[in-house]
């Protein structure tokens, strides 16, 4: 046992001290004054590295975007967490339109959620972090301002292997199953100025146009849904094929004759998002790619009138290095198109379906309208008597042969070219059915008076210049006559 008189005094320790504050004092100074202060960091850090308790937990990073695509499992992820929303989440949106039947929750800023999947404990993380894009060509002041969104899921190490393989699937069939329940078709428009980039903004798709108040030929009707429902069950069919799972419809024919409503039909029967494109804001194929690329699964991509909406330039032109540097300026190219339709880019989704619509089939590059690419070609066409009995019945509710005027007005929808537009204005110009109905057989006998006007006046300009024709073979003839 140490005795108090071995041991030192208060005056040696405090010496000892000294010195050894001195000599630590001497190191460190020699340390910042030698060794690079990169190098320092680089220490320091491996030795807090060294010290630090291995963590148990592992955090899986789940980005809003895959590359230049969509990341279906962000998507899943926000279906599935919202329906799971604790005390512990304090920052979240919410909204509510007129068609859905509760309240749709998305998430605002970082906010953390648990969850619990077979006695395994888990905490997912949701992060919104504001990033700022400054091009060479623009001062520090300016920019294009753009979220990324990003889902952060920790839980023990122990359980990688289950949550891989069993939670993560079943937040996938749950989220899918979830959005099938309450689907709300989402039509989506070009938003964007030239101060902000271009994406895609939504609004509820309103359309109440089915299959059922269509008005088009029974026999067509028929063949369109047998051919979305064959292209639904057809999966592994396309990948066994070695083909995109994509079909193409071309919708053409006059105004008026139901090419927006089809469209509206199939996305109501299919239960499909629609992306309206609009070639007016666009400007590169980058940007064309960028957003057909953001487009999700199970949706339909529209080009409403394509012969007109783009001029696009001929591919047989010869390109002088003004045309090229100006193509690259501000021009989307027929290639860049053609690329994402039927190239390796319409690869990049599956369950997709490509419309066009257009007035006139005539004016658009036969290259578009190959069959891989348009693979079905719907003519929209007048309105005829089958046609008309499910108009009536839509805007009057009638379908009753005994009515007189009813009658006539079919026999006279036969012999007249009248697209279903032109006689639901008829129907809605009130509400007593036998007003319409007279209402519309005065427009069909006027029509039809008009018609037989031009016609008239057609075949005595081809008469006119016909005998002008003969009268100029015959003098021809008689001044042979004289000369021989």
């Amino acid at each position: 046992m140490m005795s108090l008189s071995s041991m030192p005094s208060a005056a040696t320790m405090f010496q000892v001290y000294a010195s050894i504050s001195t000599a630590i004092t001497m190191f460190k100074t020699m340390i910042h004054q030698l060794v690079p202060q990169q190098v320092q960091c680089y220490i320091e850090t491996k030795i807090r590295r060294y010290f630090r308790p291995n963590s148990s937990d592992v955090t899986l990073v789940i980005e809003e975007r895959d590359g230049m695509g969509i990341n279906d499992v962000f998507t899943c992820a926000e279906i599935y967490l919202s329906a799971r929303i604790s005390p512990e989440f304090q920052r979240f949106k919410i909204t509510k339109r007129p068609k859905d039947t509760g309240v749709n929750v998305k998430f605002g800023n970082c906010g953390k959620i648990t969850d619990s999947f077979e006695e395994i404990e888990l905490v997912w993380k949701f992060v919104n972090e504001a990033k700022k894009s400054i091009s060479r060509f623009q001062d520090d002041d300016e920019g294009d301002f753009s979220e990324k969104h990003t889902f952060e899921l920790s839980f023990s190490k122990q359980h990688k292997e289950r949550i891989l393989n069993t939670y993560i699937p079943f937040v996938l069939n749950t989220a899918k199953t979830m959005r099938n329940e309450k689907k709300i078709i989402q039509l989506h428009s070009l938003s964007g100025n030239c101060y902000s980039s271009i994406n895609w903004d939504s609004v509820n798709l309103e359309h109440p146009s089915t299959f059922e108040t269509l008005a088009l030929e029974p026999a067509l009707k028929k063949t369109i849904i047998q051919d979305l429902d064959r292209f639904l069950k057809r999966k592994e069919f396309y990948r066994r094929v070695g083909k995109a799972w994509k079909r193409g419809y071309l919708l053409y024919g006059p105004p008026g004759t139901g090419k927006s409503s089809l469209v509206a039909a199939i996305a109501n029967y299919l239960k499909f998002d629609i992306y309206d494109l609009e070639f007016s804001n666009i400007k590169r194929d980058a940007d064309l790619r960028r957003l057909l690329l953001s487009t999700k699964n199970r949706s339909i991509l529209v080009i409403e009138d394509i012969d007109c909406s783009v001029t696009m330039p001929e591919r047989n032109v010869a390109r002088t290095n003004h045309n090229i540097r100006r193509d690259r300026d501000q021009e989307i190219t027929l290639g860049g198109l053609l690329n994402f339709i039927d190239g390796l880019w319409s690869s990049c989704g599956d369950e997709r379906i490509v419309i066009f619509t257009t007035n006139h089939k005539e004016k658009i590059d036969p290259a578009l309208l190959r069959p891989g690419r348009m693979d079905m070609h719907i003519h929209m066409s007048y309105l005829t008597s089958e046609s008309f009995t499910v108009l009536a019945n839509n805007y009057l509710e009638i379908s009753d042969p005994l009515y007189n005027t009813f009658k006539e007005a079919k026999e006279l929808i036969e012999g007249a070219q009248v697209t279903p537009a032109e006689v639901a204005e008829q129907f809605m110009k009130s509400e007593d059915p036998d007003v319409c109905l007279e209402s519309l057989v005065k427009f069909l006998k006027l029509k039809k008076i008009n018609e037989q006007m031009q016609k008239k006046k057609h075949e005595e300009a081809n008469t006119t210049d016909d005998d002008k024709q003969l009268q100029r073979i015959k003098t021809l003839s008689i001044d042979n006559s004289l000369h021989s």
